[in-house]
């Protein structure tokens, strides 16, 4: 059985390890034909020589990190060890592409790869399609590049907007008049603003028309100019839907199309918009479409886990 022995020089092995080992747990799930030792400052690994070599470089690139920045996570593990090259880990926490600087001083960067190409898409096209799962940062992304625009003057208005689809409730049964019946919906939009705007100045915005959140209906008729437009919940549009939407693109406006084609909750003899638009558009100079998938998804690391759950269940549907 071959073995390799890391030392830990100038790093605090308890830190880096994490409370209760849970650094070092994490590097046992994931090479789980090696056995894995960590004890004083040194780290030790038995197992067959090609997975040796993988380990060595997974773990000098956590250290490499843990060296520069003096912290390690669980999400940035996963990110390490689940990434196709050096390249591919490095995301904005060695970034200086600071997207904008949110409450409290809170810098919102691209924090993955595609999240990054998410932000070069847009800087080059008017209009770009985001897809993927739950917790990739779609919406979170999409919201800062629009705070972007707006603060730098590049867009008067940020419009934000989705399609009014029940996801198991019904809206007339809840209570209020729409504007109450539909808020709850666009909570996530809400949450990402109010990480990027003052309270105080995000009300005024919202008071005077500079931030709109309306359902998709509200669109139809009008023409938007000027404006940084997001839908969200995209896979929930119909044919009709999107092609109104896609439609009301105006003068100097940058369209941002938000959803995740495994998560419709159209009737089923109803064709998503979005998986339309995706084929129809495909090959339109000018729309940007990036496909953001499990690497990308920065909430608990248990969120990962979940999504490649139930994909392993349709795949033997």
């Amino acid at each position: 059985m071959n073995e390799i022995i890391i030392e830990l020089n100038e790093i605090s092995p308890s830190e880096f390890f994490g409370l209760q080992n849970a650094n070092i747990n994490l590097l046992k799930e994931h090479f789980p034909k090696l056995k894995i030792v960590a004890r004083g400052n040194k780290i030790k690994a038995f197992g067959d020589e090609e997975v040796l070599e993988e380990f060595d470089k997974r773990l000098t690139m956590l250290l490499e990190h843990f060296a520069e920045f003096n912290k390690l996570d669980e999400n940035i593990i996963e990110r390490v060890l689940l990434s196709r090259s050096k390249d591919d880990y490095e995301t904005s926490l060695s970034s200086n592409d600071i997207l904008v600087h949110g409450v409290n001083g809170k810098k919102i960067k691209a924090q993955t790869t595609n999240q990054r190409k998410l932000v070069q898409l847009m800087a080059t096209n008017d209009m770009v399609f985001s897809v993927g799962p739950a917790g990739t940062g779609k919406t979170y992304t999409g919201v800062a590049l629009a705070v972007k625009a707006l603060k730098e003057k590049q867009v008067r208005r940020i419009i934000l907007t989705r399609p009014a689809i029940e996801a198991g409730e019904k809206l007339g049964f809840l209570p209020g008049d729409l504007k109450e019946k539909f808020d709850p919906y666009m909570q996530p939009l809400y949450d990402a603003l109010r990480d990027m705007i003052p309270s105080e100045k995000l009300e005024s915005h919202l008071d005077k028309g500079i931030i709109q959140i309306a359902p998709l209906a509200f669109m139809r008729g009008r023409t938007l100019d000027n404006a940084f437009v997001i839908l969200d919940e995209a896979q929930n549009t119909t044919h009709a839907q999107m092609k109104m939407f896609l439609t009301r693109m105006g003068k100097n406006a940058k369209f941002m199309i938000m959803g995740d084609p495994e998560q419709i909750d159209l009737p089923r003899k109803i064709i998503s918009g979005l998986k339309e638009a995706l084929s129809i558009l495909k090959d339109v100079k000018g729309v940007g479409m990036i496909y953001l998938d499990d690497k990308d998804i920065i909430r608990h690391r248990l969120v990962k886990k979940v999504v490649t759950a139930y994909k392993s269940i349709k795949n033997t549907d």
